[in-house]
């Protein structure tokens, strides 16, 4: 089962089209336990960190994801799902985050419309599983107005030029991450959400 995080966020019902449309059982759940038994979890992102955030903690969710990545199980963040993986974000001043990826999150540059709304390339900057099948320049569909900027950039597997290059897809052992929406990204994305959950099925045999 792949589990979906809800903290009162929306765009999951897309999310589990998405899975669905793939094959792949999913719940939507806001239990620490269902999404540590889970055989992957993806973390939507739709909103402001600060509430995420806060609602992630009321749900005793942060112990949770923490735990999880850790152990090393299977865990997919998108937009603001990559965002609160770092030690803290611009947004709305200065909020810390989850503090599991060394980095923060910054404004866009100005001169750029902001948010960074529609269709960009992504550039795969390693070869990776999570990409396979899926060219190099991709397009895929982002809305944000904040990037994250990893310490370490050996992390940064995707990247996208907007004013400056943005990582746009991070993966540090059984997880991944985009700044963009696979669900909203058409067949390449549905392909990403498709060649994570392999990964992911493949890493639960070899346990």
């Amino acid at each position: 089962m792949i589990a979906i995080v809800d903290y009162g966020a929306g765009n999951l019902r897309s999310v589990v089209n998405a899975i669905t449309k793939l094959g792949y059982q999913s719940k939507i759940t806001s239990s620490p336990g269902e999404v540590l038994n889970a055989q992957a979890v993806i973390l939507p992102g739709v909103g402001a960190a600060a509430d995420t955030m806060l609602n992630l903690k009321r749900l005793g969710m942060v112990d949770a994801i923490g735990q999880l990545i850790a152990e090393g199980h299977p865990f997919f963040g998108v937009c603001l799902g990559l965002q609160i993986l770092f030690d803290g974000t611009e947004e709305g001043g200065w909020n810390e985050c989850l503090g599991i990826i060394p980095g923060q999150v910054r404004r866009l540059p100005s001169g750029q419309k902001i948010p960074h709304m529609g269709w960009n390339q992504v550039k795969q900057r390693v070869s990776h599983p999570v990409f396979d099948g899926i060219p190099d320049g991709a397009n895929f569909y982002f809305v944000h107005s904040y990037y994250a900027e990893p310490e370490d950039r050996s992390l940064v597997v995707g990247e996208t030029d907007y004013g400056l290059p943005i990582c746009s897809v991070i993966a540090r052992g059984n997880l991944v991450a985009t700044q963009f929406h696979p669900e909203k990204s058409g067949e390449l994305g549905l392909k990403l959400y498709d060649n994570f959950i392999k990964l992911a099925l493949a890493a639960e045999i070899s346990h």
